[in-house]
């Protein structure tokens, strides 16, 4: 038996037509049972920002990418066949919910059975974790689209390591 360290899909993009078959297949199998609601496969990255998960392109802190030995062969920063076998069930180099976002719905409920008053009800925030009222939500996919939030925290890109991240941060739309 081969172990291998990844699962991908390519797809054809010349051939899409938006359907989202792709996704919504992908989504109902990996995320079908409960503690996997923050998971989502329909997410589109926008730049600059440090991505979904938080900083997934952060080759050091994930431990992704290849080393190459003195030998000139490459192996997988995580660790040869061996090494990935030991920990196929406990990966210590995988996002940990705070670096994706506390799941949440909203309380829709609310909307159709609150009693009438002045002004219109809202459907605030509840996680999904602990199923309380949110008091604000803190993080969440494409959360820096379109250059949103501070260039601080947006310059944290790992893209940005080579660029003069001050003369970036006057850029704007």
């Amino acid at each position: 038996m081969r172990i291998r360290a990844q699962i991908g899909m390519v797809l054809n993009l010349d051939k899409c037509i938006g359907c989202h078959t792709c996704s919504v297949t992908c989504k109902n199998v990996w995320t079908n049972r409960p503690g996997m609601e923050y998971a989502w496969f329909n997410n589109v990255e926008t730049k600059p920002g440090i991505g979904y998960p938080k900083e997934w392109e952060n080759q050091e802190r994930w431990k992704g990418g290849w080393v190459r030995r003195e030998d000139g062969s490459i192996v997988p920063r995580q660790g040869g066949k061996w090494a990935l076998l030991m920990r196929i069930f406990a990966n210590p180099n995988l996002p940990q919910i705070d670096d994706y976002y506390e799941p949440f719905t909203f309380d829709y409920d609310h909307l159709q059975s609150a009693p009438e008053m002045k002004a219109a009800p809202t459907a605030r925030p509840r996680s999904l974790i602990t199923g309380e009222r949110m008091q604000k939500i803190e993080w969440g996919p494409n959360w820096e689209e379109i250059l949103g939030g501070e260039f601080a925290k947006r310059s944290k890109d790992r893209n940005f390591d080579d660029v003069q991240k001050e003369i970036y941060g006057q850029f704007e739309n």
